[in-house]
């Protein structure tokens, strides 16, 4: 799996790599199709994840001698230049204490995968300054599983639907279709403002950027730009709403909309961008919302982003039959659609 020059010191999922000096790893069959950070993960178990996604980010992680982003698929064969990496002066398995056993609620479960419904405020995985996320803390309540995979992402305040594969086979075969754009994922919004139920489509090529203090943001670009993504979402308006007297002070009124939105690509926070460019940010957005609001919405005891993924279409990756997976609103969104009106509450429940 790696040059003879690696072949001693640092221990990762079965390999030996020399800490002191640069590393060649090939991707073998069982883990092509893991996201680039994840793969590392393993292979450089006593390494903080902080400095996995620095590697990566500046370039001194290599696949097949080219620069990649830390959420690429590996493929099989593929070799991976790993450079010198430090080790952290915590033992391992005070690190593995440190990271809290977790159960999720379950939407659905088999041999070879699981659906959870994930609560907003966890990360799906460790790393970026966050110890841990629903991965390894579901590993940790779970430590006879041998094999427990994200299949896909979604941001940590985002609440819904997330599954997460039991066999390696049924990992390569969702992340399939993922890839192959042959899953249905679509999500609940709050919007501000009265969305126009003509803007069904929102065809708008994206770009992932960084703020001088490293954080990542993404923004709407020209087709022209030379990072461009296309990137598609599709839009259908559930109801609308104005808050009134329902909700405590003096604030304007404020009209909102609900929204179904379906995603025809998955790019980074492809869903916030894309509807504040149309002029709707999302209820407690804190990255591309009106602030202004948020601020109104956290005096009003509403204290998260709406944006919820719902439901989710996909095929069994061992029968091939149709999955439809649904996750209900958490109890904090009911609240803040049931303070603002009736009227979209009962679009919500009606549908």
């Amino acid at each position: 799996m790696l040059d003879q020059a690696g072949a001693e010191g640092l221990h990762g999922s079965g390999v030996f790599l020399n800490p002191l000096q640069v590393n060649h790893l090939i991707v073998d069959e069982d883990s092509a199709g893991q996201r680039l950070d994840n793969f590392l993960f393993r292979q450089l178990k006593g390494v903080p994840k902080t400095h996995v996604y620095r590697i990566i980010r500046s370039g001194e992680v290599r696949v097949n001698k080219g620069r990649s982003s830390a959420d690429a698929k590996v493929a099989a064969g593929d070799v991976l230049r790993i450079p010198p990496v430090r080790v952290s002066d915590k033992p391992l398995a005070d690190q593995q204490t440190t990271v809290p056993a977790r159960s999720f609620p379950i939407l659905y479960e088999d041999d070879s995968f699981m659906a959870l419904n994930k609560p907003a405020g966890v990360a799906v995985h460790g790393g970026s300054g966050v110890s841990s996320g629903v991965i390894e803390q579901l590993r940790k309540a779970r430590p006879q599983s041998a094999c427990l995979e994200l299949v896909h992402r979604l941001d940590r305040e985002t609440s819904g639907v997330l599954l997460v594969a039991k066999k390696r086979s049924a990992l390569r075969a969702l992340q399939d279709q993922f890839r192959e754009r042959e899953t249905g994922k679509t999500y609940l919004a709050l919007v501000k403002g009265h969305w126009p139920a003509r803007l069904k489509v929102i065809d708008a090529p994206l770009h992932k950027y960084l703020l001088p203090d490293g954080e990542r943001r993404v923004k709407v670009v020209e087709p022209t730009h030379l990072d461009a993504m296309r990137s598609i979402t599709l839009v259908k308006l559930q109801g609308h709403s104005h808050a009134g007297g329902a909700l405590p002070g003096n604030e304007a009124v404020q009209t909102t909309s609900l929204l179904e939105v379906t995603i025809k690509t998955g790019r980074t926070h492809q869903i916030r961008v894309h509807l504040a460019h149309a002029g709707h940010c999302i209820a407690g957005d804190d990255k591309y919302g009106d602030f202004d609001w948020n601020r109104v919405l956290t005096r009003w005891g509403h204290r998260r982003m709406f944006l919820h993924a719902w439901r989710l279409v996909f095929r069994h990756p061992l029968t091939q039959a149709e999955m439809i997976l649904s996750a209900p609103l958490p109890d904090e969104l009911v609240s803040m659609l049931q303070a603002y009106d009736a009227a979209i509450w009962s679009a919500y429940t009606g549908h």
